[in-house]
């Protein structure tokens, strides 16, 4: 069949309440960054579409899974999302693309720039689909310099933005934070500006192309805690934030296991030394005397919290620390989370059916809106599930 010639943008069948109702999103990514961002504003209320090969995203390819192809990092970065399979690379595909960009509002690709170029969906040649189109680009490094059209991976980021350098000044090995740190705060920044450009959209009528490279978003994260005495120039001084760099930062154990707390203003200070029996240590020791001096003093303020904390177990030192009003909290495992307290009572986590994988947990949108609440109206796609609903033939792997 001719794709290109049938192809239609299918309404959505369930309802949206979010504050993005309404907006038609065409996602061509892929991974964790660029889904974990078109999922945000598919909670918030858009209508997202989005375009995989015959092979499928790869990240529905890491179990543990149910059913081949729907395993937890793809369930977890596209509810809110209908799956449509083609070939972008034949000319055919193309023009479906191109289609479905003409009746879109926004489009999203975290693919490098020299590939929508050969795909010939390029920001030049969607725009000239549709004007009014806010084209998203997620790229690893902008556009001018020697790195642009790099290929960039979460572990790559961490190294190049300083993150994995930050952990070898704390214990002399550089090493990756266990989490997709880059992916999904690049992710959001994302978000914010695609937002921001609706918004502007909205005012003029004009749409307009963004760039969102990982490693000037990611750069200007850690230098907003660590640019210390390069913010002047010349230099005032080293940079780094030592409180954050420090060693004995914790979390600190306790007689039955750690407790991460944050003694941080004198208030908390004279309270904290008060409760283990050295109410004189501000005044006595100038290491401590002030929140500056203790900041330029991080080890000693770390180790002094340390050689304490094992007194107690860790229920009597939230009871205590909480009445004197310093901020404190168990340091729960992953597993932890799905049982917290707090979480439940928030009605955090709720069991959804999925229409192949059965009961699955799902964590809501953790914004509330009084107004336009953002929701869960569907759970992750399987491959080319939405395929026959736009009018185009499934494509299987070869």
């Amino acid at each position: 069949m001719d794709q290109a010639a049938e192809l239609r943008w299918a309404d959505p069948e369930e309802a949206a309440t979010g504050p993005l109702r309404g907006v038609r999103v065409l996602d061509l990514t892929t991974v964790v960054m660029g889904p974990s961002a078109t999922q945000a504003l598919g909670d918030l209320g858009a209508d997202i579409v989005k375009i995989e090969t015959a092979a499928g995203d790869s990240m529905r390819w890491i179990g543990p899974w149910r059913t081949p192809g729907m395993g937890p990092l793809f369930l977890w970065a596209n509810r809110n999302k209908r799956s449509l399979v083609l070939d972008l690379k034949s000319p055919a595909g193309r023009q479906a693309g191109l289609r479905l960009a003409a009746q879109a509002d926004v489009l999203v690709s975290n693919v490098r720039p020299q590939g929508l170029a050969r795909l010939g969906l390029d920001y030049a040649s969607v725009q000239a689909a549709n004007p009014r189109i806010i084209y998203c680009a997620a790229v690893g490094y902008g556009a001018g310099g020697p790195d642009a059209g790099k290929a960039v991976y979460d572990d790559l980021m961490q190294a190049a933005s300083g993150i994995a350098g930050l952990f070898s000044q704390v214990d002399g090995t550089p090493r990756y934070a266990p989490v997709n740190l880059c992916d999904r705060i690049v992710g959001l920044y994302a978000v914010n500006a695609i937002t921001a450009a609706l918004y502007h959209r909205e005012r003029t009528g004009e749409g307009q192309e963004i760039e969102v490279p990982m490693f000037e978003t990611m750069a200007q994260f850690v230098l907003s805690d660590h640019i210390g005495g390069a913010a002047f120039a010349p230099s005032e001084g080293p940079m780094g934030y030592k409180r954050l760099l420090s060693r004995s930062r914790g979390p600190y154990r306790t007689k039955d296991g750690f407790l991460a707390l944050v003694v941080y203003t004198n208030k908390h200070w004279a309270a904290f030394t008060r409760l283990v029996g050295c109410p004189d240590l501000l005044a006595s020791d100038p290491r401590f005397s002030d929140q500056e001096a203790r900041t330029q003093n991080a080890e000693a303020a770390g180790n002094f919290l340390a050689a304490h904390l094992p007194a107690r177990g860790n229920a009597e030192w939230l009871r205590l620390l909480h009445e004197i009003d310093i901020p404190a909290c168990p340091v729960n495992s992953i597993e932890d989370l799905l049982q917290d307290p707090h979480l439940r009572a928030v009605d955090f986590f709720t069991a959804m059916q999925h229409p192949t994988e059965g009961s699955l947990n799902v964590a809501r949108y953790p914004a509330r809106f009084s107004k336009s609440p953002a929701s869960v109206r569907r759970l992750a796609p399987n491959l080319g599930a939405d395929n026959a609903a736009f009018g185009a033939a499934v494509e299987r792997p070869a």
